[in-house]
C-alpha cells in the first residue's frame, strides 16, 4: 500500500518513524515538497519514502492519505485538490470538523485521527474518530487505540493533549527546586526524568486500579505525599487545571 502525507512536519516525521518500526507492510510513503529540510531528512534516512512535486501528486499516487496540516493551510488549499472517491483519507487536523473536510474534498471516505509525538516510539494514545476496521489495524500497531463515534469526545480528548507542555514544565520546575538547593542541572533533571516516568509506568503496571485509588494508596496520614497534595488542593492548582481544559475546549 503506497501512503501520502500532505504536510511534512512534526507529527509527520513521528508517524512515520513509528511506521518503520512496527511490522506494517508499505510499498511507498510519498511527503509534500514544502518543507524542504524534514523531507530531506525523511527521504534520506528511509528509501521507501519519495518527495513529491506538488501536492496533487502525492493525492494521486497515494491509496491512504493523511491530512498533517495546520487548520489555515487546510482551509485554504483542500479544496482545491481533488481526492478520487477510492481514497482513504485520514485528517490530523485539530480544528477543521468531518462535515467540512468532507465538503473541501468531496469524499465521504475520511475519518479524523488524533496522534501524539510519541507515536514515533509506538506509544500514547491514537484517538480514531469515527470507528473504522482499516484504521485501527493501521494504528494499532502504532500506539493504543481509542475509538469514538461522536465527535464531540474525540474533542475532550484531544483537549487533554494540551497539557504535554504543562506536564513538562512540572517536571522542569521539579528540577529547577533541586537546583536551587544546590544539585548539578544534569543530575537533578536525570533524576526528575526517571521519577515521572516511573510514575506513569507505575500507574499502568496497576491499571487494574482506579487512579482514585492510586491517589489513596500513594499517601500516608501525615506523610510528604498527603502534605503536598494538600497544600495543591488548598490554592486550588486541580480546579485551575479543569478551568484550563474547559477554556481549551471551547475555544477551538
Amino acid at each position: 500500500m503506497n501512503l501520502g502525507f500532505l504536510g511534512t512536519g512534526h507529527i509527520t516525521s513521528s508517524v512515520i518513524e513509528g511506521i518503520f518500526k512496527s511490522k506494517l507492510k508499505i510499498k511507498k510513503i510519498f511527503i509534500s515538497p514544502r518543507n524542504k529540510i524534514i523531507a530531506k531528512k525523511l527521504s534520506k534516512r528511509f528509501k521507501k519514502i519519495i518527495i513529491s512535486k506538488n501536492n496533487q501528486q502525492l493525492i494521486d499516487n497515494s491509496k491512504l492519505i493523511f491530512l498533517a496540516i495546520t487548520p489555515q493551510v487546510g482551509h485554504k488549499i483542500l479544496k482545491k485538490l481533488k481526492f478520487k472517491k477510492d481514497k482513504k483519507i485520514v485528517s490530523f487536523i485539530s480544528t477543521i470538523n468531518l462535515k467540512n473536510l468532507r465538503n473541501y474534498t468531496k469524499n465521504k471516505n475520511i475519518s479524523r485521527v488524533i496522534p501524539l509525538p510519541f507515536i514515533g516510539m509506538k506509544k500514547g494514545p491514537i484517538i480514531i474518530c469515527s470507528s473504522d476496521k482499516s484504521l485501527k489495524f493501521f494504528f494499532k500497531h502504532l500506539g493504543k487505540v481509542f475509538e469514538v463515534k461522536n465527535e464531540k469526545l474525540s474533542k475532550a480528548f484531544w483537549s487533554t493533549s494540551s497539557f504535554m507542555a504543562s506536564y513538562y514544565n512540572l517536571i522542569l520546575s521539579s528540577s529547577n527546586w533541586l537546583v536551587s538547593k544546590g544539585i548539578k542541572r544534569k543530575e537533578a533533571e536525570n533524576y526528575t526524568r526517571e521519577l515521572f516516568l516511573a510514575l506513569s509506568e507505575d500507574s499502568i503496571y496497576k491499571k487494574k486500579l482506579s487512579l482514585k485509588k492510586l491517589v489513596s494508596e500513594s499517601q500516608t496520614p501525615g506523610g510528604t505525599n498527603a502534605f503536598v497534595l494538600g497544600r495543591l488542593k488548598k490554592i486550588k492548582f486541580y480546579k485551575s487545571q479543569q478551568k484550563a481544559l474547559n477554556s481549551v475546549f471551547k475555544k477551538f
